[in-house]
């Protein structure tokens, strides 16, 4: 089947935490619960409703804030829904992201039973967002959702993770975040670069057709319709160790800074590479009229500018023939820090913990977010590197080495620690408004 040239979404019905691209700089938090009890839990399903944002919704009393709500397999089991219904779901998000360990390279010290409780375990049930400018507006935001959770006796917070985003917008490695994302075909928002053309909205929202033309949307209707799937992943960062590997694998202060662009694609204000080789321009880094507006197969095929083995380069191919056409494997992510910044040159680690709270936002956890981690993340074979993983976020275990491809001699950079490790995660999906009042009028 041929998908039409353009589809008009229903932004009421979506949440806006999909589509909506967050505020600069911004708060969140991350509130898991248990349901120990159907009734309530069908009950939280109808207050939440009010508490959550319609993508339509973008003008709010509270400014840039709102609150999503997500449910696990089995979140949506502990509601009752039933198993016919819960069949039509994809297998990756049934199964749960514990059991996808091995495949997505959580393993050895990011392997679950490492994992901080109780994320990837069964009392994981419904994941509440909250997204604001500030803490102050976020605190308002979860008042305004407490309501929804408030003298439920059968559905219990266990557990709660405050994030944030500075200013400058960087990450704990000290790189500006946030700057890629995909222009989605009627949903209203730009995507970040100009040289893209949009992604069907199929290939984010359930319901719609996406870039192959087929239309995934678990049933009943009214269930699967406007949602999306989601992974949440804790992730600790080891700044110390990466700030040492650099001072130890380079000339000077100017070539450490040179090395970190090389394995990140930017420079640390965010300017690419590919539009600043040779120095860091943070003026290009900050204006995001420009600083996504690049090619890689055009002007820099061999990766001599920006590395093939680099971390968004591994991410997002652009118009690389990997990457595919139609492009089946982009995806919508969104990280934000959690933890204090560690002090500008402190090169010791003092155990504090600091990293990101990693979000995923597809319609297709197989060949979008897994696919993206074995295939591009830990593993090099699509761009000729076969057995080389991502040199920031790979599950590296100081075995591998890094290219960066250079004349008359490459580059080679050995034993790569590893300096993300994972701390846990969740398969979940992201109901449409009129799915959360179905979830809550569930009857035995």
């Amino acid at each position: 089947m041929t998908a039409p040239t353009h589809v008009a979404l229903e932004l009421d019905d979506i949440q806006r935490g999909v589509l909506s691209p967050r505020p600069t700089p911004y708060a969140a938090t991350y509130i898991l619960f248990r349901i120990d009890d159907r009734a309530h839990g069908r009950e939280l399903m109808r207050r939440v409703r009010a508490a959550v944002t319609s993508a339509a919704d973008t003008v709010n009393p509270l400014g840039e804030t709102w609150v999503s709500v997500a449910l696990t397999f089995h979140g949506l089991k502990a509601l009752g829904v039933p198993p016919q219904a819960l069949e039509t779901f994809a297998w990756e998000f049934r199964q749960g992201m514990a059991a996808r360990a091995t495949a997505l390279g959580d393993v050895g010290e990011s392997g679950p039973e490492h994992w901080e409780a109780p994320l990837g375990t069964s009392d994981v049930h419904v994941v509440l967002v909250a997204v604001a400018p500030d803490s102050a507006r976020l605190e308002a935001a979860v008042d305004r959702a407490r309501p929804a959770y408030h003298r439920l006796s059968g559905v219990t917070a266990i557990w709660r993770q405050n994030c944030h985003a500075l200013p400058t917008e960087a990450e704990p490695f000290g790189y500006r975040d946030g700057i890629s994302h995909p222009a989605v075909e009627g949903s209203g928002f730009a995507g970040s670069n100009p040289l893209a053309p949009p992604l069907k909205a199929g290939e984010f929202v359930l319901g719609y057709p996406d870039e192959l033309g087929g239309v995934q949307t678990p049933q009943p209707d009214i269930l699967g319709r406007n949602g999306t799937y989601v992974a949440f992943r804790k992730l600790h960062q080891r700044v110390a160790a990466f700030r040492q590997y650099l001072r130890d694998n380079s000339t000077g202060p100017e070539d450490e800074e040179l090395l970190a662009a090389k394995l990140m694609g930017r420079w640390r204000s965010g300017a690419p590479l590919a539009l600043s080789p040779s120095c860091d321009d943070p003026g290009l880094g900050a204006d995001p009229r420009r600083n996504n507006a690049f090619l890689y197969e055009r002007d820099d095929p061999a990766g001599f500018v920006t590395p093939g083995g680099c971390h968004i380069r591994r991410g997002n191919p652009r118009d690389a023939a990997v990457a595919g056409e139609p492009r089946l494997h982009r995806m919508i992510r969104r990280g934000t820090a959690y933890g204090p910044p560690l002090p500008e040159g402190v090169l010791e680690d003092d155990g504090a913990d600091r990293g990101l709270m990693f979000t995923f936002i597809g319609a297709h956890l197989g060949r979008q977010f897994e696919f993206v981690q074995s295939e591009w993340m830990n593993d090099g074979v699509f761009f000729g590197a076969a057995g080389t993983r991502d040199p920031i976020v790979g599950a590296n275990d100081g075995s591998g080495d890094f290219t960066v491809p250079r004349r008359p001699l490459r580059r080679r950079l050995r034993a790569l620690p590893r300096f993300v490790v994972t701390r846990g995660g969740e398969y979940c999906f992201m109901p449409g408004l009129n799915a959360l009042s179905w979830l809550g009028d569930l009857k035995d």
